[in-house]
C-alpha cells in the first residue's frame, strides 16, 4: 500500500509542473516521502533539460526588469524552441527572475551569470533554475546575452 495520497500526488505536480504519472512514480520511489520526492522531480527536470541540449533554438524572449529606484535596469533575450514556449508563464516568469539577478549581481557575462547562486533562492544556481524550467516545461532554454543600464554609467 502507498505511503502518500492522491493530495500528495496533486500537490506534488503542482509544486514542480512534472506530469501527474512522474509524481507518482517519485512518490514510490521515495516511499512517500514527499521532500524526496519533490528532490527526485527536480533531479529527472535536470536529466531532461540535459537530453535536450543538442536542439535547436530559434525562438525566444526579451525579459526586462527595471529596479524600484529606476537607476538600474537590464534587458535579458532567453532562446527556446518554439514560440509557443516563448509566450509560457513559466517561462516569462524564469526570464523575469534572470533579468532581475542582473540587475541585482551585476555579472561580467553569460558564464559568470549562470553560475550565480539564485538571489531568489540560494539553494540552487541560475543554470539549476534554467534546467529545472526546462525540464517542467520540456524544451531545450539558452540564455544567450543580456545588458545592464546603471544612469550615470
Amino acid at each position: 500500500m502507498a505511503n502518500y495520497t492522491t493530495e500528495d500526488i496533486k500537490r506534488l505536480r503542482e509544486e514542480t509542473g512534472a506530469g501527474m504519472m512522474d509524481c507518482k512514480k517519485c512518490l514510490d520511489e521515495a516511499n512517500g516521502d514527499y521532500e524526496e520526492a519533490k528532490k527526485l522531480v527536480f533531479a529527472r527536470g535536470i536529466a531532461k533539460a540535459e537530453k535536450k541540449a543538442d536542439r535547436e533554438t530559434k525562438e525566444g524572449y526579451i525579459a526586462s526588469y527595471v529596479h524600484s529606484n529606476a537607476k538600474t535596469a537590464s534587458l535579458v533575450e532567453i532562446l527556446c524552441e518554439t514560440d509557443f514556449v516563448a509566450r509560457n508563464e513559466d517561462f516569462r516568469t524564469m526570464a523575469m527572475s534572470i533579468a532581475m539577478q542582473v540587475v541585482a549581481m551585476n555579472p561580467e557575462n553569460v558564464d559568470e551569470l549562470m553560475a550565480q547562486d539564485f538571489i531568489k533562492d540560494p539553494s540552487m544556481t541560475i543554470e539549476e533554475l534554467v534546467k529545472r524550467t526546462s525540464g517542467k516545461i520540456g524544451e531545450k532554454f539558452v540564455v544567450n546575452r543580456f545588458v545592464r543600464f546603471e544612469v550615470g554609467q
